[in-house]
C-alpha cells in the first residue's frame, strides 16, 4: 500500500508499505480522510523537537472498518466510520495512575514519536475508535483538533456568562473556540489573520479582535468591563502571546497553555502572585474530550467545513507541506484523501 514518509525535513517521499492485518485486539482502518496539523508542518520544518525521523505523519483520522480481529467486543463493526484517539500512554507513570493518559511522560503520538496514518490502512487497537456516528468523513478528521481545544476548556472549568478570550484562531484555538462557546460562555477571539477571526466568528466568539490592527491588552480591558478575562486560552504557541495571556486575565483568573513556545518566557512573576492566577499546562485530549466533540458535531451547532483551507490526494502531502510552508496564514486546515 502507498504511504507518505517524511525522511527528514524538508524531504517527502511515497513509499510502499506491507498491508497490515487485524490482530486479536485490533481494528483495521481504510483511511477516508487525514488532517495535516501544526506537528505535521513543524516536521517538515524540522522545527518540531519531538518528532522522530523517519516518520509517517498524521494523526487527524476518519476511516471505515475494513476487518475485526478477534477479541473485539460488540459495538464496532465493518463499513462503520470511526476516528482514532492518536495517543500511546504507558499506563503507569504518575500522569496515567491519575487517569491523566493524555499527558502520560511516556506519550507516543502518531505522526510524531511513533509512525501516523498517512497511508490506505491502519490497524489500531479497538480501545482506541470511537464511532463517528452520523458524522461525514471530514467532520470526523477534524475531531481530533477540536478535542485538544474542547480539553483547554474543561481544564479552565469555564462556566456560563464567562468571559473566555482565546489567542490564536488556528484549528485548535478554533476548537477551544468553539467548546467556549458552546458551554455558553462569551467568547474573545484574537488573531493577527481577519480571515481566521472570522471563522472564529462563525463557531461562537462574540467579540474580535486583530491584534496587528489593535492594542490587545487595552481591547480586552475594555469589553470585560476593565476586569481581564475569567479565562484564557493560548493557542498561538508563542512568547509574546503567553505573556500577553497573564496581562489578559482577571484578577483570581485562569490561564491554558497549549501551544509549545520555541524558547524560554520571561514571565512577569508579580501578576501570578498578585492576581493568584492558576496557570495551567493543556495538552492532547483524554477519550471524554472526544464524545464530548462527536457529541457536539451531531448535534449541529458547530460546522466545521469552512475551516477547510484545501484538499490534497495521498499522494500529494509533500505538495501540500510546501505550500502550506509557504504561505501559512492562508491555511487553517488541510484535508487528505487516500
Amino acid at each position: 500500500m502507498k504511504a507518505v514518509q517524511i525522511s527528514e525535513p524538508g524531504a517527502v517521499t511515497l513509499v510502499a508499505r506491507p498491508l497490515p492485518s487485524a490482530m486479536p485486539g485490533e481494528v483495521l482502518l481504510q483511511i477516508e480522510v487525514l488532517g495535516l496539523c501544526g506537528s505535521d508542518l513543524n516536521s517538515f520544518r524540522g522545527t518540531f523537537p519531538m518528532v522522530r525521523y523517519p516518520v509517517i505523519p498524521g494523526h487527524e483520522i476518519s476511516a471505515t472498518i475494513s476487518a475485526l480481529g478477534s477479541d473485539v467486543p460488540a459495538g464496532l463493526q465493518v463499513g462503520q466510520r470511526v476516528t482514532v484517539m492518536p495517543y500511546q500512554a504507558c499506563g503507569h507513570c504518575t500522569a496515567c495512575a491519575a487517569g491523566r493518559p493524555n499527558c502520560c511522560r511516556e506519550n507516543r503520538t502518531m505522526g510524531v514519536q511513533r509512525d501516523g496514518a498517512a497511508l490506505e490502512y491502519l490497524a489500531v487497537p479497538y480501545q482506541k475508535v470511537l464511532p463517528a456516528g452520523s458524522l461525514g468523513p471530514e467532520e470526523t478528521a477534524c475531531v481530533e483538533p477540536l478535542s485538544v481545544g474542547w480539553h483547554a476548556v474543561q481544564r479552565l472549568q469555564v462556566l456560563p456568562g464567562e468571559r473566555v478570550l482565546v489567542l490564536g484562531c488556528g484549528v485548535i484555538g478554533l476548537g477551544a473556540v468553539a467548546a467556549a462557546a458552546f458551554q455558553g460562555a462569551k467568547v474573545i477571539a484574537a488573531d493577527v489573520d481577519d480571515g481566521k477571526l472570522g471563522k472564529a466568528e462563525a463557531l461562537g466568539a462574540t467579540e474580535l479582535i486583530n491584534s496587528a490592527k489593535a492594542d490587545l491588552a487595552e481591547r480586552v480591558l475594555a469589553l470585560t468591563d476593565g476586569d481581564g478575562a475569567e479565562a484564557v486560552v493560548e493557542a498561538a504557541g508563542l512568547a509574546q502571546t503567553s505573556l500577553a495571556a497573564v496581562e489578559a486575565a482577571c484578577f483570581g483568573g485562569r490561564v491554558a497553555l497549549i501551544g509549545y513556545v520555541k524558547g524560554p518566557v520571561p514571565l512577569e512573576t508579580k501578576w501570578f502572585v498578585s492576581k493568584e492566577l492558576d496557570v495551567l499546562g493543556s495538552r492532547n485530549a483524554l477519550e471524554s474530550d472526544f464524545r464530548d466533540v462527536l457529541g457536539m458535531l451531531a448535534m449541529g451547532r458547530v460546522d466545521v467545513i469552512p475551516l477547510i483551507s484545501r484538499r490534497y490526494p495521498l499522494e500529494e502531502a509533500g505538495r501540500a507541506l510546501v505550500e502550506w510552508d509557504r504561505a501559512p496564514n492562508e491555511v487553517t486546515k488541510i484535508l487528505l484523501h487516500p
